[in-house]
């Protein structure tokens, strides 16, 4: 049944939900038709999927995130809106990253709320002055959108935590994802206005915007787009959880490029798509992609870094060198410990503290020489949870500062007050230690700022009264559970939940020697300094434009309704078999070769029922019956099986086990392949296979005449693929000398004998056609899978043989819409019956044999 979440994209966007105003128009570059950009001079464009390259325009980058990276303040005389750009904001600092030559357009909602009255006056400016396109969500929307779905639902799931009941999240509501799907549609307008399709890129930004992709696909089927996840992407275990995920994960496979901060967010997201979409995915050449509707959806691994420049110009600041002489003065003669956390329940605030306490309990010479300096940013949700979390805090903070200080000595001092940027440098660079703590976070930028902090700068060197060549040092305390620990491999990791672990790393850090503190500074520093935000940005850059290289070099089309949209991109060659027309050709030949596969073409694949139907044997039976007609069913299964499902065609010819059996007709012996007559590898591989399946719950061994079938469709996903792939190494090992080919299918690790394939059927059974004075003049070949692939390989090329009087009608056709040698498709096993059907009909002479058959011609899918 499908979702109700898959709704009309317009439905889910506009009638009763909420009232939307109508998006001011007075933007210059107004897209007025899909694709077509007007007032843009010489560079406008025609048509968003033509493929025509647009003339040299100026390189341009849309960077569509939740928010703007700009300060709104209203002037409290003159009432007018004055806007500045937020320095510390990610989204500004990319740009590093991009040539001079570079436009950025920014598109998100700003921090304030705009009068509808006010809003297109608002926009034209920042449009002229920052280059920014506001969204404009209305304030009830926002609300739905960002405090609803994305903070109530997004949000907790994606940091591991489950609605268990009440007292512990909010469920599922699905008016919030309503909101949320309203919300991205907005986005997607305001990106449809200033978008010049043909030459720009899109990047899109966090958790806010999953569903985005899918609305600017269905607008331009060839749209540059990238996506960067800056939250933790949960194991598939917590994901499948969330009722609309196959809409968020099609979502984010509209994309070209998918990035993450670590390969365990994109190993989650790879093993959700494979349990929840059934795609699988593999390396090339160091690249990860995804094989989607014929479009590769690649993955980017690369955690985000700082802004250098922006960190050490704070380091100069007078203020800073002021505040950190005062920091100096009032800890004079204790070591500095430095934590600075959001207050919300995933930073670990009280669980750093319970380990402070235990450091204080198990070395009492400490007490009296350090101190955690806990800075709490402000919380950016609302909830229960979060009040919570700073009741325990200070409590715990109160707790220890009564059982271990003194009137003069506070062991644990919270500092819970917006900080200003140079105190927090201050605190950075006076620190012997950072510690961060987190049960679950996306990145955590906090340790690199420190290192870069403690590195220093001239103006600090001055102000701390150091010279230039003295050595550095840090030390880190990072939890195994954040982003950005997997790229420091000098910091202490610990399990957060672990309290004694964190103690005593803790304790290791601010009693280690000076040298190995500096050599792991030098080594943070080294990777810090080299992978910031603008290596970041440009890596990202090169890869989605790798990404894109062969958007117009294939034919594009959109399937699919609603949040299930998704395009279908393949070769120009290659197109959707209309029956009408093979049908034509049908008629026009005399001597025709059909070659048909079983499992997944004549039959469903997922069906549990083999046998094929009454209509199916009935259609083969009437094709067999035509002199003209050589008909085979090329199939992997067994001649037991089929000589007995197939049996009323009595002139059908049968290939099974890939050929390693051949039948002319029901009245013909089988002939074996002589390639085939050494089997004794069957000794070798029953037993290697038979470990596999006991060790693999779900898996089953086919014993074949000629070879032998390990199947895992049942199995684990994960597993049974991993299995797979490690059985198909180990057989190949065992088999090196032995007469036997180790091939892997669709669940399946199939070992049959050298020299035996579809491929091989098809040129024997063309060649016998040939010296039999009756060469093919119609070739037609269906088949689904890999397997059949050596089929289409081989007519194409035993057609090309000079002996051939005059080259056949060649119709080589896959079910299914992916890539193929075959130049034609049919969408599955109904089409293929379709088609039968009309040939069976152009077969008689009297079509009431059979029942009425409607075709259609289809030229473009």
């Amino acid at each position: 049944m499908a979702s109700r979440s898959c709704a009309n994209f317009l439905h889910l966007a506009s009638g009763n939900l909420l009232d939307i105003p109508q998006t001011p128009r007075g933007l210059p570059r107004v897209m007025t038709v899909p694709g077509i950009i007007s007032d843009m001079d010489s560079c406008s464009s025609n048509d968003g999927d033509s493929d025509v390259a647009s003339s040299g325009c100026r390189e341009r980058k849309i960077i569509v995130a939740n928010m703007l990276p700009l300060h709104a303040k209203r002037d409290g005389e003159t009432s007018k809106w004055h806007f500045s750009w937020d320095e510390d904001s990610l989204l500004l600092h990319l740009k590093d990253g991009f040539s001079p030559e570079t436009e950025v357009v920014f598109v998100g909602s700003l921090k304030v709320d705009i009068d509808v009255n006010e809003q297109e006056e608002v926009a034209q400016k920042l449009l002229e002055d920052f280059n920014c396109v506001p969204t404009f969500l209305p304030h009830d929307l926002q609300k739905k959108f960002y405090l609803g779905f994305c903070k109530q639902h997004l949000w907790p799931l994606f940091h591991y935590m489950l609605p268990m009941c009440p007292d512990h999240g909010d469920r599922f509501d699905r008016i919030l994802w309503q909101a949320y799907v309203s919300a991205n549609k907005i986005f997607a307008d305001k990106v449809m206005e200033v978008i010049n399709p043909d030459d720009d890129y899109v990047w899109i930004h966090d958790y806010h915007l999953m569903v985005l992709p899918t609305f600017l696909r269905k607008h331009l089927n060839r749209i540059k787009l990238g996506f960067f996840l800056h939250s933790p992407f949960p194991s598939s275990e917590i994901y499948r959880t969330l009722p609309v995920r196959d809409e968020i994960l099609r979502g984010l496979l509209n994309c070209d490029l998918i990035g993450f901060h670590t390969f365990d967010y994109a190993r989650h997201f790879l093993s959700c798509c494979s349990r929840m979409l059934g795609l699988d995915y593999e390396s090339k050449r160091g690249h990860i992609g995804l094989d989607y509707f014929g479009r590769t959806v690649f993955i980017k691994i690369l955690p985000v870094g700082v802004h250098m420049g922006r960190l050490e110009s704070v380091l100069n600041l007078s203020s800073t060198a002021a505040r950190v002489k005062e920091i100096q003065k009032q800890f004079e003669g204790k070591k500095l410990i430095l934590g600075i956390d959001d207050m919300d329940i995933f930073k670990g605030i009280s669980l750093k503290l319970l380990a402070v306490e235990q450091l204080l309990q198990q070395h009492p010479d400490l007490q009296g020489k350090i101190v955690l300096v806990q800075i709490v940013n402000p919380a950016r949700g609302f909830g229960k949870d979060v009040q919570e979390a700073k009741k325990e805090t200070y409590m715990t903070a109160k707790k220890i500062n009564e059982v271990y200080g003194s009137p003069n000595y506070q062991p644990v001092i919270l500092i819970d007050r917006p900080v200003p940027r140079y105190e927090k440098s201050a605190y950075y660079a006076l620190a012997e230690c950072c510690i961060v703590n987190a049960v679950r976070d996306g990145m955590n930028l906090v340790p690199y700022k420190y290192i870069v902090c403690r590195q220093g700068t001239p103006g600090m060197d001055e102000a701390l009264g150091v010279k230039p060549e003295y050595p550095r040092t840090s030390m880190l305390v990072v939890s195994e559970f954040i982003g950005c620990s997997p790229s420091l491999s000098g910091a202490i990791r610990v399990n957060p939940w672990d309290i004694d672990a964190v103690a005593d790393a803790l304790n290791t850090a601010i009693t280690m020697p000076e040298s190995e503190k500096q050599l792991r500074h030098e080594k943070h520093y080294r990777y810090v300094s080299t992978h910031d935000v603008a290596y970041w940005a440009r890596s990202f850059a090169m890869d989605l434009d790798r990404a894109c290289q062969d958007h117009y070099s294939k034919r594009c089309w959109g399937i699919g309704l609603g949040l299930s949209f998704r395009v279908v991109s393949l070769s120009p060659s290659f197109r959707r078999l209309a029956i009408d027309h093979i049908c034509s050709a049908y008629r026009r030949t005399n001597r025709r070769a059909i070659f048909l596969d079983y499992d997944g073409t004549l039959v469903p694949e997922a069906s549990i029922i083999k046998t094929p139907s009454p209509e199916v044997i009935s259609i083969i039976k009437t094709l067999c019956d035509d002199p003209k007609n050589t008909v085979f069913v090329v199939s992997g299964r067994g001649r037991a099986s089929l000589s007995d499902w197939l049996a009323p065609c009595e002139k059908l010819g049968i290939a099974a086990e890939h050929g390693y059996f051949i039948r002319w007709s029901k009245d013909s012996e089988w002939e074996t392949s002589p390639v085939g007559a050494d089997l004794e590898w069957k000794k070798i591989v029953e037993p290697v296979m038979s470990l596999y399946r006991e060790a693999t719950d779900g898996s089953s061994i086919e014993t074949k005449e000629g070879g032998l079938v390990w199947h895992h469709l049942d199995a684990d996903p994960d597993f049974g693929s991993c299995q797979a792939k490690e059985l198909l190494d180990h057989l190949e090992s065992v088999l090196a000398n032995e007469p036997a080919v180790v091939h892997r299918g669709q669940h399946i690790v199939e070992v049959k004998p050298q020299g035996v394939s579809k491929g091989l059927v098809a040129e024997k059974v063309l060649s016998r056609m040939v010296n039999g004075g009756k060469p093919p003049d119609f070739v037609m070949c269906v088949g689904d899978d890999k397997s059949d692939e050596d089929m289409f390989q081989s007519i194409l090329t035993s057609v090309s043989n000079p002996s051939l009087p005059v080259a056949p009608e060649i119709f080589a056709c896959t079910v299914g819409r992916k890539p193929s040698k075959a130049r034609y498709y049919l969408d599955d096993t109904a089409d293929v019956l379709k088609l039968l059907k009309g040939l069976a009909t152009a077969t008689i002479s009297k079509p009431r044999c059979l029942p009425e058959i409607k075709v259609s011609f289809e030229s473009n899918a």
